[in-house]
């Protein structure tokens, strides 16, 4: 295959932004179908990445030395809960609380699909129990008690698990005086668990004033994009020092909900 057939592949299908080389050099099939299925790879694990808001082409192996931050316009973006672990906390120091939690589908809620099944799809693909992953570790040589929520696993939202692993990284960095960081990154309550969503709010907030008010010790929110719904309303605003990723987008109601 020729150079500029390449890139009209790439052109016509759209598929190659994270092609492997080999996968993208391969020969030319008459069979129309098989040619598409070809060049559909996944571009998670390729070579580049898109800017969402620019729709810049970027170098995946520049954006991991520089911490998945744009240089030329210093967006910051988006990163799984293990790459933020990885990126804060000291090598092999990492000790994961409640890891085994999981969501019940207590409600049997059902839409166009049923949030048994969305769970389910989520867990597959992210490898994750639940939308936060919660621990210890040590960052820079102290240790911290810290909680990160991971947009990929159903837009971070908010479930009666991710609020109690994160009520109970609270409790233990407050029972054993340690500082607490959070990083958030959903798009609120889950729906899918109305009101008992909705409680891990107020749970999340009760036992931040105990760590905060009564122990006196530091409680860090770290924002980044998205912030928005029951977590804004909630444990996001409520740090003793509050820090924002550049551009990260942080809200109550979104636009479309606005609208």
């Amino acid at each position: 295959m020729s150079v500029t057939n390449w890139f009209e592949d790439r052109r016509k299908f759209g598929g190659l932004i994270g092609a492997f080389p080999e996968e993208a050099t391969r020969g030319s099939t008459s069979n129309e179908k098989e040619r598409e299925k070809r060049i559909s790879v996944n571009t998670n694990r390729g070579l580049r990445a898109r800017r969402d808001n620019c729709g810049n082409m970027l170098y995946v192996k520049f954006l991991k030395q520089n911490k998945s931050v744009c240089e030329e316009r210093g967006y910051h973006l988006s990163m799984n809960s293990m790459e933020r672990i990885e990126l804060l906390i000291d090598h092999n120091t990492w000790i994961p609380t409640d890891e085994d939690m999981i969501t019940e589908d207590v409600l049997d809620f059902s839409d166009e699909d049923s949030h048994q099944n969305r769970v389910a799809v989520s867990q597959e693909k992210t490898g994750l129990t639940d939308a936060a992953q919660t621990g210890i570790g040590y960052l820079d040589g102290t240790l911290i008690a810290l909680g990160v929520m991971d947009f990929h696993f159903m837009g971070g939202s908010m479930g009666s698990a991710a609020g109690e692993k994160i009520t109970r990284l609270v409790e233990y960095a407050t029972d054993k005086s340690l500082p607490l960081v959070l990083i958030c990154a959903s798009g609120g309550a889950r729906t899918q668990e109305g009101t008992l969503s909705l409680m891990q709010m107020a749970k999340i907030s009760s036992v931040l004033q105990i760590h905060q008010v009564r122990k006196k010790l530091l409680y860090i929110s770290i924002l980044t994009y998205p912030t928005t719904g029951g977590v804004t309303a909630s444990f996001g605003m409520l740090g003793d020092i509050i820090i924002a990723e550049s551009k990260a987008y942080t809200a109550f109601a979104g636009k479309r909900v606005i609208e």
